[in-house]
């Protein structure tokens, strides 16, 4: 599965690790939070070094469908359901100016986008109420919208909200400027250097699968804190969706999309190679909770075919993302990380405007600035009912966890390989181990994951363990791709 954003050539330049190196801030994660961060650290003079275990936008950033949207399908409603007229109106005002921001850098450095409409539709007539109840809450927070119908889709619709003059961009671009810019400006910035942890002090040590560094203040931008302090895993849910382009006879919808109903099917054009494609996104599930995300990745591919004859696929992706269970972002100072450790995390899908908004209220903190609309966010109440939804995802993090392990110790592996592309889950020697076979070659990994304990499941679409508790990921041979965990799975062969 390769992202359309990141199949290209050209290289982003980076840093070679220098070990026992103190810097004033170490930023953790090269993707838009991380980048951005360390971008407005350095241009007050800070000596800067953003760090990335794999590659700068090797997860969500490099995945996602960038829209740098205000209209973020049915989030204001949502944030009305779990907190205050005021808290909904500050997460706009902070969104509103993490998008004005990320624009403006875009004018200032050549970096291309589009502006367009953005469109909140309901493609079947369950739907119509939940647009209906989304403009409503648009226009009590302040959101200039419009209720009308969406003429160019080829389906029907019953009803839509209209937000003009959003943006968007491929969002590889935007990195390759702030990686640029940062460097330009003393930062340091690299790649293939894992964070394991952070030793708080006066000033933090921060290890590092190459060794270790110091900083005074330490940014989690991984978008979800790779240090458990303060339970975030618990207090979001990790969510994997699909993405796909298309090439496509004839006209294509020139408006961002996005459906109310689930699966939820999410629409906007991109340019790749002087063609316009059509980007078309949807059918997200928990991450490791779907029997065979193969499925959903063929569902959305039928559904695109149905609905555009002739449509071509040229490139097929996933994303992760992390909804926070009150629909507002964390972010700020971590707890227990002395004051000087910060973090970033839920984003629930929109993290173009999300990421902007996060890195100025980060090095504001930092820098010592003061956002009215930030210390609105930074002390929400929430709502009972908010509450009540996150008891009950953790009771369901619960039984994914028993089940997983009565699973595997109830059926021994196989004695024979996976065959070619499959992955099994069962028991050896007492212990759940996980088996694949990829690319000719078969692995035998603990099937045990590293952050706390649950039993992965093969993701049949990315050929990767899963964890279904909360959203930690490995390659085939047990390497860490994404999620809370630092550590890989054990070897077992």
């Amino acid at each position: 599965m390769t992202s359309l954003w990141l199949d290209r050539v050209d290289q982003i330049e980076t840093d070679t690790f220098v070990p026992d190196v103190a810097y004033d801030d170490v930023v953790v994660g090269g993707g838009l939070t991380g980048l951005i961060t360390g971008v407005l650290l350095s241009r007050a003079g800070r000596r800067v070094a953003v760090v990335e275990a794999r590659f700068v936008g090797a997860v969500t950033t490099g995945h996602t469908t960038a829209k740098v949207s205000l209209l973020q399908g049915t989030r204001y409603s949502a944030i009305l359901s779990a907190h205050s007229e005021e808290v909904a109106r500050a997460y706009l005002e902070g969104n509103r100016e993490g998008q004005a921001w990320l624009l403006r850098y875009c004018s200032d450095h050549g970096v291309p986008f589009e502006q367009r409409d953005a469109y909140t539709y309901a493609g079947a007539s369950a739907g119509a109420a939940s647009v209906r109840k989304e403009f409503d809450a648009c226009r009590r927070v302040g959101l200039d919208v419009t209720l009308e119908d969406a003429d160019e889709l080829p389906y029907a619709s019953y009803g839509t909200v209209r937000l003009r003059d959003q943006a968007q961009f491929n969002p590889l671009d935007v990195l390759t400027a702030l990686a640029a810019e940062l460097r330009a400006r003393g930062g340091v910035l690299l790649e293939d250097v894992r964070v394991k942890g952070v030793d708080v002090g006066f000033s933090s040590t921060v290890s590092t699968d190459s060794g270790t560094i110091a900083a005074e203040n330490v940014v989690l931008a991984t978008g979800i804190p790779i240090l458990d302090r303060g339970l975030y895993f618990a207090k979001v849910t990790p969510q994997r969706s699909y993405a796909m382009a298309f090439r496509v006879p004839g006209h294509v919808p020139q408006g961002m999309y996005l459906s109310t109903e689930s699966p939820t099917r999410s629409l906007r054009t991109a340019s790749y190679n002087g063609e316009e494609v059509l980007v078309v996104g949807g059918n997200g599930h928990e991450v490791g909770r779907h029997p065979s995300p193969q499925s959903m990745v063929d569902e959305l591919t039928a559904w695109t075919l149905e609905n555009f004859p002739g449509a071509v696929r040229s490139h097929v992706w996933s994303a992760q993302d992390y909804e926070s269970h009150n629909h507002v972002p964390f972010v700020g100072k971590l707890p227990g990380g002395g004051g000087h450790v910060y973090l970033a995390t839920g984003y629930g899908k929109w993290g173009m405007t999300n990421a902007p908004m996060a890195a100025l209220r980060i090095a504001g903190e930092i820098l010592g600035g003061q956002m009215p609309w930030a210390d609105t966010l930074g002390s929400r109440v929430t709502k009972p009912l908010a509450a009540l939804q996150a008891i009950q995802y953790n009771a369901e993090v619960g039984v994914a966890a028993l089940q997983g392990w009565a699973a595997a110790e109830l059926r021994p592996l196989p004695d024979e390989a996976p065959a070619e592309g499959e992955g099994v889950v069962g028991r050896r020697d007492l212990r759940p181990a996980a088996v694949a076979t990829l690319n000719g070659r078969t692995c035998t990994v603990s099937a045990v994951c590293t952050h706390l304990g649950g039993v992965v499941r093969w993701n049949d679409a990315e050929k990767s363990w899963d964890c279904p508790l909360h959203g930690s990921r490995y390659a085939v041979d047990g390497t860490v791709l994404e999620g809370p965990t630092t550590e890989p799975l054990e070897r077992l062969v």
